[in-house]
């Protein structure tokens, strides 16, 4: 059965953000009072009672001519088209405006239902503009305050009319995977080509996308979350508020996803920042999948040549697969997917204890680890203790005598071994007897 789709619609600054985070529970849209900050439509899932549904969150709309305003009503109409129901949230503070009567006018031609949400009520000069709405002509009128959270129970109880009851607890099996990457390296473009369709705003200017984008696609029949995030920029460089929240983004978004795309500029070559974006990837233990964008601009490309640099470059991803594309002419975009599922795939791998056993006393025999102070490291047995990524545990006499080159040595003859391209892995060392 498909989720119901809800999309928060309005003009610019009328707390459509704050409604959102509220009714998802995490700040997930950027709350500022700047107008015209959240500029992409932002997907999640919500839960009220027994009801599960889709949120969108969408770029306020303003009938003055700006930058980015036609790409804004662009993306709300999609949201609108997508919707089963539409929130029109509406500013009780400053009461009706011409962009208002602007949504009210797109909002009139799709059919759908709405529900207009009044919000900032526990503000005195509220009172003064109350009715003002009714001339807005819909039939589901709801007083709230999304800040002071009055009024948002009967709000989602409007919302949530006539849906149906959701298995609320079942969890998510699809995989999710993020592209991670600096400012303008082509990001929305790869996820554009990914989806074949223009569900995120694409600009030649930097840091356009200041959100993380949640969208469901499939791909041979399975179903996939693709998480678009916000540019990253040094921290040094977070000039502006926004900025800095979608850094935070971003690094949160790696936190729900199960495997990271790391996007670089074939063009512009390799920065350090891009060494410190994979770096965030790898602490969190994600998989990893490093894309070579804008292949077509390079002159005379050489795979081998490029991923001789790139390897030098990013030797702490030795095991990341490399693959190299263009977002925008889908040239080699068909070697993507078949990456990711072989990532997936071996994020999750679980391997038998006696094959980890016999890979780990041939490399123990090949080469015995060095001894200190006349005492040598005994491996007793391994196992696997864990996925996402796998994790390994070493039963040792002594894990202070594991030196890190020797981890290292010990790492290199598993990956040789198993099936782990992608993956970062775990080695952990026990003491015999030790919890």
């Amino acid at each position: 059965m498909k989720m119901p789709t809800v999309a928060l619609v309005g003009r610019p600054n009328v707390g459509k953000s704050t409604i959102f985070n509220k009714i998802v529970g995490a700040k997930i849209s950027i709350i500022e009072d700047t107008p015209g900050v959240t500029r992409d439509r932002i997907y999640s899932e919500a839960i009220y009672k027994s009801f599960k549904f889709n949120l969108i969150d969408t770029g306020g709309i303003d009938v003055s001519k700006e930058i980015f305003n036609d790409e804004i009503k662009v993306q709300a109409s999609i949201a609108i088209d997508e919707a089963d129901v539409i929130v029109f949230v509406v500013d009780g503070k400053e009461g009706l405006s011409q962009n208002d009567l602007a949504v009210r006018d797109m909002l009139r031609k799709c059919n759908k239902r709405v529900v207009v949400a009044v919000n900032k009520v526990d503000v005195k000069a509220s009172k003064e503009h109350l009715y003002d709405f009714y001339e807005l002509g819909f039939d589901d009128y709801i007083w709230i305050s999304a800040e002071h959270n009055i009024g948002m129970g009967e709000l989602l109880d409007s919302i949530t009319e006539g849906f149906n009851e959701a298995d609320v607890d079942k969890e998510d099996s699809r995989l999710k995977f993020c592209v991670i990457g600096r400012p303008n390296v082509g990001k929305s473009s790869l996820i554009n080509a990914l989806l074949n369709e223009d569900r995120v705003i694409v600009s030649d200017v930097a840091g356009t996308t200041r959100d993380s984008i949640d969208t469901t696609f499939k791909y041979q029949g399975e179903e996939f979350v693709v998480i678009d995030t916000a540019g990253m920029r040094k921290k040094g460089k977070v000039y502006e508020a926004v900025e800095k929240y979608s850094l935070l983004r971003s690094l949160r978004a790696i936190d729900r996803s199960d495997l990271c795309l790391l996007v670089i500029n074939a063009e512009e070559g390799i920065i350090e920042h891009d060494k410190h974006i994979a770096s965030y990837a790898l602490e969190k233990g994600k998989g990893l999948i490093i894309v070579v964008n804008k292949w077509d601009k390079v002159e005379n490309p050489n795979v081998k040549e490029y991923e001789r640099i790139v390897r030098s470059e990013f030797q702490f991803l030795s095991y990341a697969p490399i693959v190299y594309l263009s977002a925008l002419t889908k040239k080699r975009l068909h070697t993507l997917m078949p990456e990711v599922l072989k990532v997936s795939e071996n994020i999750k791998r679980e391997f038998k204890t006696s094959i980890l056993n016999e890979v780990i006393n041939d490399a123990y025999q090949l080469n015995l680890p060095p001894s200190y102070k006349g005492k040598r490291l005994k491996i007793y047995f391994v196992n696997q203790s864990g996925t996402k990524p796998p994790k390994f545990t070493f039963h040792v006499n002594n894990k202070g005598l594991v030196h890190f080159s020797y981890e290292r040595y010990l790492e290199n003859k598993l990956r040789e071994n198993l099936e782990l391209a992608g993956t970062p892995i775990v080695l952990q060392f026990k003491n015999r007897g030790e919890e």
